[in-house]
């Protein structure tokens, strides 16, 4: 089997439907994954938290940029995509002086004293707490409705979606890609690398240099507990980022906020990630948590500077990959802004209001290996 059409889409998570759905209006689009369902991998194992506070300036001006497009998205489906959680930062007894830098840049952030956040969750050990902060615009994401909100657009708007079709060889001639996978042949004028923990490898069989991906395992957990307050706490998140829990499943997901480098695999939870999540938790906390209920872990993957990478490298081959633990939160301005860069338009007006610099996720911004 063949399949013709302008652009292939490499990639069935958020990242690859997201794009798929914005460019399917305008051009034939192929969304092809490996898998023999979509979002199997870092999309369908996300914390799904949308966090303005959270990562480098150009992650936050894609973040508040696609507020309101999930805000649309939620009420066109009549089921809300965000849902306000808010953000509680508690900076442990190693000092504030990183969570004081934070809230003068972030608007929304406002400092709390110890006291104010066990207020908010009540598990917290007020003795741990040199310092807080609140966001109250922190808010839950469904992933899942978020993922079928693009994909039911990209299908609507006509394009193929291919599960077990990992892509194993490519080939650039006359201006056209002939990609060899596993549901056959597929041709198009460009490709859309949006392979998340398998993008460098996806280039690298397409020909084209790598950028220096790094997936990253990340570990999580859910835990049972007894207070009924606790559904009703924010996301609680360590400023120097060792841990993080919020309320999942009529428990509490807890995470040691591991970074640990791994091949792109189908990730596992470890012991030993486990028992540290614990183990913080405990210092933070009067839970006194034993034993898991679950638990998992997904990839992040992560360019050398920690932003996302959109935008061609060479003709016909534009990336959209590096998302790192943003991709989610990210996804409804990175798609938009992609979409532009693929189909050689400016970048979108409310991105660049909120001061993003798309030089800054260029691929341009690597060194091509010699």
């Amino acid at each position: 089997m063949t399949v013709e059409a302008d652009i292939a889409v490499i990639g069935g998570g958020i990242a690859g439907v997201g794009v798929a759905a914005e460019l399917a209006p305008h051009r034939s689009v192929v969304l092809l994954e490996r898998e023999k369902e979509l979002a199997y991998h870092t999309t369908g194992r996300s914390a799904a938290a949308f966090l303005e506070a959270y990562g480098s300036p150009e992650i936050r001006a894609l973040t508040r940029g696609g507020r309101a497009l999930m805000e649309a998205y939620g009420a066109a489906r009549g089921a809300p995509l965000l849902t306000r959680r808010g953000e509680l930062l508690v900076a442990g007894p190693e000092g504030p002086a990183g969570l004081e830098a934070t809230v003068a840049e972030v608007p929304t952030l406002r400092s709390l004293t110890a006291a104010e956040a066990v207020r908010l969750c009540g598990a917290l050990r007020e003795s741990y707490v040199a310092g807080a902060a609140y966001d109250p615009e922190a808010a839950d994401i469904d992933v899942l409705g978020l993922h079928q909100h693009y994909l039911g657009s990209a299908r609507r708007h006509g394009a193929t979606v291919l599960t077990g079709a990992d892509v194993r060889t490519g080939e650039w001639r006359e201006g056209r890609w002939r990609l060899t996978t596993g549901a056959g042949e597929v041709r198009a004028e460009i490709v859309v690398n949006a392979a998340g923990a398998w993008a460098d490898r996806i280039a690298e069989a397409l020909g084209q240099p790598p950028v220096g991906l790094t997936p990253m395992r990340r570990t999580a957990a859910v835990i049972d507990t007894p207070d009924p307050a606790a559904a009703d706490w924010p996301l609680v998140v360590d400023a120097a980022e060792t841990f993080y829990f919020r309320p999942e499943s009529g428990g509490l997901m807890i995470s040691p906020a591991d970074e640990t480098p791994s091949e792109p695999v189908d990730a596992r939870a470890e012991e030993l990630d486990v028992a540290l999540a614990i183990e913080r938790v405990n210092e933070a906390t009067t839970l006194g948590v034993r034993s898991v209920r679950t638990t998992w872990a997904g990839l992040r993957t992560f360019a050398p500077d920690r932003n996302p990478v959109a935008g061609y490298s060479a003709p016909g081959f534009c990336w959209l990959a590096g998302q790192g633990g943003y991709g989610i939160q990210t996804a409804a301005g990175l798609s938009r802004l992609a979409a532009a860069l693929v189909l050689g338009e400016p970048v979108p007006d409310f991105l660049l209001a909120e001061g993003l610099d798309p030089a800054r996720l260029s691929p341009a911004r690597f060194p091509t290996p010699r």
